[in-house]
C-alpha cells in the first residue's frame, strides 16, 4: 500500500494511493489537540468550542466530540454539564501532587531497572547521557528548535534510566506523569538557571554504581528542584499560596 501525506486544516493525515485516510479524522484531531494542550498552546482552563474546532479542522462535530472525550480520559480535558469542554486546569497544589507521584513512580521504576538492567542497559544509559551532555542547555525563555532538541534528548535520557524496569505499566504511568509535568515547564519557561548537568551526572554515577538509594535520591532531588523553580517563576508567583520546596519529596 502506497502512503502519501496530505493535510486538512492543519491536520497531518496519511493517505493511501486511493485517497483513503490511514488513520481517522478523530485520531488526527485528538493528536493535534493533545500536542497543543501539552505544549500549552491551548492554555489551562481554555474553553474548547466543538463547533469552532470542527470548522478549524474541517471535520464533523462528532469527530471533535469523540477526540475531546478521549482527551478527557487522559485527564487533559474536563467536561462539565451544560458548560462543555475546557482544558484541564493546573495549580501549585497540582504541581506538588504531580511531583510527589512522579518521584514515587519513577523512583520505583529506577530501582527495578538497577536490579534488572544488564550491560546493554548500562550502555544505553551512557549513550543517552553523552548525547544530552553534548547539547548546550537552552537559555531561559528559549522555545525554538534549540529548546525542542534539548527537550527530546532530555526525555530520552530519563526514559533510558528506567527502560530496564521490566514493567510496561510502570513505563506507561511514568510517561503520563512526564507529559503532565511538561505542561508546567511550558507555562514557566522563563525559569532561573540551575546546575542541570551536575544533577544528571549524579544520577548516572549512582545508577552505574548500582546504588539504588543514591540514584533514587538524586532523581527525586532533580524532580523536586524543578518543581521549586517552577513555583518561583512568574507563573508560580501568580498561582502560589504556599511555597513549593524540595520538601515535596517527603
Amino acid at each position: 500500500m502506497t502512503v502519501r501525506s496530505s493535510s486538512r486544516q492543519g491536520l497531518s493525515i496519511g493517505l493511501t494511493h486511493d485517497g483513503q485516510p490511514v488513520r481517522s479524522l478523530t485520531s488526527a484531531v485528538f493528536a493535534q489537540l493533545r500536542a497543543e494542550i501539552l505544549s500549552c498552546r491551548l492554555k489551562p482552563g481554555e474553553k474548547l468550542l466543538i463547533a469552532g474546532l470542527a470548522r478549524r479542522f474541517g471535520v464533523s462535530l462528532s469527530a471533535v466530540r469523540e477526540a475531546l472525550s478521549r482527551l478527557g480520559a487522559e485527564g487533559l480535558v474536563k467536561a462539565e454539564d451544560q458548560r462543555g469542554f475546557h482544558v484541564s486546569p493546573v495549580s501549585i497544589d497540582g504541581l506538588r501532587d504531580l511531583t510527589r507521584t512522579r518521584i514515587d513512580i519513577e523512583g520505583l521504576a529506577l530501582r527495578r531497572a538497577i536490579e534488572l538492567g544488564d550491560a546493554r542497559w548500562e550502555d544505553a544509559v551512557r549513550a543517552a547521557y553523552a548525547q544530552l551532555a553534548e547539547v548546550a542547555l537552552p537559555r531561559p525563555g528559549d522555545a525554538g528548535p534549540r529548546f525542542e532538541n534539548w527537550r527530546a534528548l532530555h526525555h530520552r535520557f530519563h526514559l533510558a534510566l528506567v527502560s530496564a524496569c521490566g514493567s510496561a505499566w510502570l513505563l506507561r504511568f511514568r510517561q503520563t506523569l512526564y507529559e503532565q509535568s511538561e505542561r508546567y515547564r511550558f507555562l514557566a519557561h522563563r525559569m532561573r538557571q540551575r546546575p542541570v548537568e551536575a544533577e544528571h551526572a549524579a544520577i548516572v554515577q549512582a545508577v552505574l554504581a548500582r546504588d539504588p538509594d543514591a540514584a533514587v535520591n538524586a532523581l527525586g532531588d532533580h524532580f523536586a528542584l524543578t518543581a521549586e523553580i517552577i513555583a518561583e517563576s512568574s507563573w508560580g508567583e501568580a498561582h502560589r499560596s504556599t511555597p513549593v520546596s524540595r520538601s515535596v519529596r517527603v
